[in-house]
């Protein structure tokens, strides 16, 4: 087992106080730690977020890495904060700069009265900066003098020169290192021996900077209670989780960043929680040749009965164009995750936007509309999960989940998962004692005014079961035809039944709306902008703004959303895209109220903040 070498740091001295002067700063702030892709520095980062996390500090991390695969620079920020705040901050106060590329701009970036740890090797891998800054804390911190001679896999060097300032944060900030095994035992799945190694190196790092350093910053650690009952998960597993509770059994997919990571947990958790009680696999997984095949098997699969769905990115919907609007045409449930990234085209593959809402709702030539649901957590997430499952099924259509690369690739807190209780809702899907008893039905025929038609699955062997599946011109009898009376009519019904997803969508992910009286200010938005606005609206209130807020969940959108705006004089509309997507659906939807709504967006590929959200509704 490890070693603990008991050192009192400075940040645990005391329960409060000064440092060089200043107030001692207490679970609120954000580090950033600054390392070249593909170095291993996941498993240092991982660490402390999980550190934190067990001594009961909320956080959250976010990872913003190239679209290479390794070299450049990437940065892990790690917010805590004792008041539950999981955005994105401007600037982080503590850097931890191991990678000599962007140095000089990470210790710019760095908040005022900060503190900076970085890499001194003697070197090609020391960070040389202009350190002209006196209201920042210098702290040079010899990586591969405290590390190297701790690991004899010389291919592992590099991953423990991460753990060294894992180390020397411990002790700057006062985390308690058993709580950092704690978390390596985790990580490494209770292992002994990577703990141990990787410990060696904590526990050198911090006897050394114990001996060498003069703590002048004023951040620090204390244990909470604030996260207990919470896990940690990102929106792409906990996605994962909510397709597989909701009886998903056949998945096709193509790798894309940054959707690649919810297929990866299908495959991690459905061999442990799909299976027969025999043993047998009760699924399929395919990583088809593309993302057009991807879209044809899932379409193949929803057709012959199966819960189906792909995952992908901006580039792959635009190859499954023409599949999808096959079958929202034909009427064949299936699933799309769409896990958004920057575009145009290629554009920025490892940062956010909400750029895809027109391209997914509209997805398919000719006049189609679509059905999104829009998670704003993970545990959203894990929630679509399984109703995307069932309105696909209820609606015979496509349904597209719209998260982001912020939500479904990064660290969140959230409660834990509730397992759906209700029975799967597979529709109007006809037996054979149905079809005996009805004598036949007629499959695109609207019998109960809610536009929906009856089908029947593969395997029915009545003789009254069989039906032509169309993705050209068909009556309510699936028979081909380009009568113009019959494709009118059959478009109406189409309408009709996009009403009734409408209200029911209203029902199963209704709009988030806080009303406050008197609001001077109202705001709109969807998915991952939440956090943000929630701490903005935290913020402000306590500077004595009234504010309402209403979050869509979903598409089409709920009709009491033109109740909200009615209610208000002027409404911001807060969304991660160049042009006001979201907005421009608003304003079709009440045309009447279209001039009280207003763009508030942001697309420069990062997360907002609460600080841009606060001075962009205030100088409106």
């Amino acid at each position: 087992m490890s070693t603990v070498t008991e050192v009192t740091p400075p940040a645990q001295a005391e329960t409060s106080g000064t440092e060089a002067g200043r107030a001692a700063i207490i679970n609120d702030f954000s580090i950033v730690a600054c390392t070249k892709n593909g170095s291993g520095s996941q498993t240092a980062n991982l660490t402390i977020l999980r550190s934190f996390f067990k001594m009961g500090i909320p956080v959250v991390g976010k990872n913003l890495f190239p679209s290479n695969i390794q070299g450049r620079p990437t940065w892990y920020t790690i917010r805590a904060s004792k008041d539950g705040y999981v955005a994105r901050t401007d600037a982080a106060e503590i850097t931890i700069s191991i990678n000599p590329e962007g140095a000089q701009d990470d210790y710019n970036k760095t908040a005022p009265g900060g503190a900076f740890i970085y890499a001194e090797t003697g070197d090609r891998d020391s960070v040389k900066v202009d350190m002209h800054r006196k209201d920042l804390s210098h702290y040079p911190l010899p990586v591969k003098k405290i590390a190297d001679p701790l690991e004899k896999d010389a291919k592992l060097r590099t991953y423990g020169r991460n753990m060294a300032y894992v180390g020397a944060l411990a002790w700057l900030i006062g985390i308690d290192r058993a709580v950092i095994e704690a978390a390596l035992r985790y990580h490494f799945k209770g292992k002994d021996k990577p703990v141990q190694s990787n410990m060696a190196i904590v526990n050198a790092a911090y006897n050394w900077v114990s001996q060498n350093w003069t703590k002048t910053d004023p951040f620090r650690v204390e244990k909470m209670n604030a996260t207990e009952g919470l896990i940690v998960v990102d929106g792409n597993t906990a996605g994962a989780l909510g397709a597989i509770y909701g009886g998903v059994n056949f998945v096709a997919w193509y790798p894309i960043t940054p959707a690649t990571s919810l297929a990866d947990a299908l495959g991690d958790y459905l061999p442990i929680l799909r299976k027969s009680p025999d043993g047998k696999p009760t699924y399929s997984i395919i990583q088809s040749e593309d993302e057009l095949a991807a879209a044809g098997m899932i379409i193949g699969a929803g057709w012959a009965g199966a819960r189906s769905m792909t995952t992908t990115s901006g580039p792959g919907i635009s190859l499954m164009s023409e599949f999808t609007g096959y079958a929202y045409f034909a009427e064949i449930p299936c699933v799309i995750w769409d896990v958004t990234r920057m575009g145009p085209s290629t554009g920025l593959p490892t940062r956010v936007s909400q750029g895809d809402v027109l391209k997914a709702y509209y997805l398919g030539h000719g006049d189609t509309k679509n059905i999104c649901l829009l998670p704003s957590s993970v545990y959203e997430c894990f929630e679509m999960g399984w109703k995307a499952q069932d309105v696909a099924e209820k609606f015979q259509t496509p349904v597209f989940v719209l998260s982001d690369l912020d939500l479904g690739m990064n660290n969140w807190m959230s409660k834990p998962f509730d397992y759906p209780e209700t029975p799967l809702e597979r529709g109007k899907v006809l037996t054979e004692a149905d079809l005996e008893r009805l004598k036949g039905f007629a499959r695109y025929r609207d019998v109960d005014g809610d536009g929906i038609g009856y089908r029947t699955l593969p395997g029915n062997k009545h003789p009254f079961s069989a039906y032509f599946t169309r993705g050209s011109g068909h009556n309510e009898t699936a028979g081909l035809t380009e009568k113009s009376s019959e494709w009118v009519a059959n478009m109406n019904r189409l309408g009709r039944k996009f009403e009734s997803a409408r209200a029911h969508l209203a029902q199963i992910c209704a709009p988030m709306v806080d009303e406050v009286e008197g609001a001077e200010i109202a705001i709109i938005s969807y998915g991952s902008t939440d956090p943000a606005i929630a701490e903005a609206r935290s913020r402000l209130t306590k500077e004595g703004y009234k504010i309402s807020y209403l979050l869509i969940k979903a598409l089409p959108l709920a009709n009491e959303i033109k109740d909200f705006v009615a209610n208000h004089k002027y409404v911001h509309v807060i969304e991660m895209n160049h042009d006001a997507q979201m907005l421009q659906l608003l304003r079709l939807h009440m045309p009447d109220m279209a001039t009280k709504l207003h763009a508030c967006n942001l697309c420069d590929g990062l997360p907002l903040t609460a600080k841009w959200i606060s001075q962009a509704i205030l100088s409106k």
